[in-house]
């Protein structure tokens, strides 16, 4: 949710961004001075927003700073990674076997290149230490990790031995290879050699606490060098095992990369106008206008971002009316989709269509244009016809809105004349985006007589509210991440009930509390057309269950879609670094290069 975080509303004047990090200076002045040759350090922003508090790979992802919390290569590494542009799962550690994978196990075939920092080789021991001691608990999806040796014909005496590695289904649980796929690129592999005799000495909780920021033992091309509040510094490992195995022997561009940690978005905008930040994943409304400033995006134009994600309103299902699927699909239609993505989104997203899945070349193919009649209407452009439109569904659903002697909403009533309860729309206070969003569907609501009203409350009141289920409707963005277990992920964090929780007991999926088992409303085949897509491999009769699964929630309505957003906002500068990719030059996706696949984009960088 960090990528969300938009420009703070202040009046306050900005010192240059560039004191700390100015590219003004000649190398030599910069390094007697204690300064990063500009030269060789790249600056990329947008994930980390206060004091890093640990570096630990074993603590909690929310609680270790970048780039060791989260989905990040450069520190630690996970086996493989995904690429979002062509859906293909890339070698890093290890390399997908796809001949030998199936519904009953993922195989990977460790490199026997890959080495730590200390010179030790990369094991089987390291894979199956953090499987079992990480923080994702991985028991659901996976049952056992087997290894095999693999010997080369013929083999030297000194040859480095090939292991492989099957990750064996969890079939008496979850049953689902797609989410065993999701794991070995979300998973960073650690050295067990470091961790298990921590562990042993003061048990897996008290490790969890150490900070890990002194010479860390690692993976990846680069390694912590130092870090304050104001800034994390990572700095290149030329004797980095992937150089030769990876990348034809060829070192990473930057010597020295540098996330600056800013107050605010503000900042970060300046920053990066004036080529004192090489790269961001930060919003930052019209950016076309800092085209002249040699700000570039993926796309040259409008939308200038590649869709990724659906922030959404979930919709608190138990709650009367929110129990109606009819009030509920009333609400959906009463929202100015165009105003949202053309004001509170400065048009980075394109037109929302009906359901659950989203148009791109990853997901697009399983979206049936004939089935979309089902949904309720996204693209009523006059305001009259739109409002005219929900006050008739409401109508008909027996709902009455009541107004005041002066015109403006009063209350709403039931079927049955009782008063319903002013609905509340819960988001975090700040994130400025997002409150342009709810002020838009609210206003929009409001005008076709619904009861709603704005809730920004501050994080401490938002996530607790979203696990209990203690809100009318909330802003969340399901599966943020792009994956290879889409849309299927995206579906079962919406809909499905085999985790259901009621309104108090925390619940990680179906936040909504949608499809109750045990009563009169509960649809059995959503939770079985979630247990059998993971498991097709006829592409066509995948398409036929996510076609039957998108028309239940377009049926049904139990959130309501509002855009498309980027997985990550990507915006860079070509001041001091060139040959980014871009739309123009796709050699790598729309990403920052410290995660998943955007990580080569540091052995393509060139200076200006």
């Amino acid at each position: 949710m960090i990528g969300m975080k938009t420009i703070a509303k202040t009046a306050a004047v900005i010192t240059a961004a560039g004191a700390l990090f100015g590219c003004d200076s000649s190398s030599e002045q910069q390094a007697a001075e204690g300064a990063l040759p500009r030269q060789q350090t790249l600056y990329l922003s947008g994930q980390q927003w206060g004091a890093p508090a640990t570096f630990n790979p074993l603590a909690e992802s929310w609680m270790a700073a970048w780039p060791v919390g989260g989905r990040f290569n450069l520190v630690y590494e996970p086996l493989v990674t995904y690429n979002t542009l062509n859906g293909q799962v890339e070698a890093l550690l290890g390399t997908l076997v796809p001949e030998l994978s199936n519904n009953d196990s993922i195989v990977v075939d460790l490199n026997p290149a890959a080495k730590w920092s200390d010179g030790k080789q990369v094991n089987s021991n390291d894979v199956k230490f953090i499987f079992t001691n990480g923080s994702i608990n991985t028991t659901e999806q996976i049952s056992a990790i087997h290894v095999d040796t693999l010997k080369a014909e013929p083999a030297a005496a000194d040859a480095p031995v090939t292991e492989r590695i099957s990750f064996i289904v969890a079939k008496d649980k979850r049953n689902n290879p797609l989410s065993v796929m999701d794991l070995l690129q979300a998973i960073r592999i650690v050295p067990a050699h470091v961790f298990e005799p921590l562990v042993a000495e003061k048990g897996l909780d008290e490790v969890k606490k150490l900070m890990m920021d002194k010479n860390p033992v690692v993976s990846g091309p680069y390694t912590i060098k130092d870090y304050s509040a104001n800034k994390i510094i990572l700095e290149r490992r030329d004797d980095y095992w992937g150089n030769a195995a990876l990348h034809e022997g060829k070192l990473p561009a930057p010597k020295f990369i540098v996330h600056p940690i800013y107050k605010s978005n503000e900042h970060n905008t300046i920053a990066l106008r004036k080529g004192e930040l090489d790269a961001s994943m930060s919003f930052i409304p019209r950016i076309g206008d800092l085209k002249s400033a040699g700000v570039h995006t993926w796309l040259n134009d409008a939308p200038f971002f590649t869709p990724g994600a659906m922030p959404m309103l979930m919709i608190n299902t138990m709650k009367e009316p929110l129990n109606d699927k009819r009030f509920r699909r009333a609400l959906a239609t009463a929202i100015d989709y165009n105003a949202i993505r053309q004001f509170a989104l400065s048009g980075y997203t394109s037109q929302l269509q009906p359901g659950l899945i989203m148009p791109t070349n990853l997901e697009g193919k399983y979206i049936n244009a004939e089935d979309q009649k089902v949904g309720v209407k996204l693209d009523i452009v006059d305001e009259a016809e739109r409002l005219n439109t929900v006050k008739a569904m409401l109508s008909e659903a027996g709902y009455k809105s009541v107004f005041k002697d002066d015109g403006s909403l009063d209350h709403m009533e039931n079927a049955k004349g009782e008063k319903i309860p002013t609905l509340f729309i819960t988001s975090p206070a700040g994130w400025t985006d997002w409150e342009s969003i709810v002020n838009i569907a609210v206003e929009g609501m409001r005008k076709a007589g619904i009861d709603v009203r704005e809730g920004f409350v501050d994080g401490g009141q938002y996530w607790p509210a979203m696990g209990t289920g203690n809100f009318d409707l909330i802003m969340h963005k399901p599966t943020a991440d792009v994956s290879p277990s889409l849309p299927w992920s995206r579906f079962n964090e919406v809909m499905s009930s085999r985790d259901w929780q009621k309104l108090g007991d925390w619940a990680g999926t179906n936040i909504g509390r949608y499809n109750q088992p045990g009563t009169k409303e509960f649809r059995p085949e959503v939770d079985k057309l979630l247990a059998e897509i993971p498991l097709m491999t006829d592409e066509a009769k995948k398409a036929e269950a996510y076609r039957e699964l998108n028309k239940i929630f377009m049926e049904d309505q139990p959130a309501i879609p509002l855009a498309y957003l980027p997985e990550q906002y990507y915006e860079f500068s070509d001041k001091v670094w060139t040959n980014w990719p871009s739309a123009d030059n796709a050699y790598a996706p729309a990403q920052l290069p410290w995660i998943a696949s955007g990580t080569k984009v540091l052995w393509n960088l060139k200076l200006k």
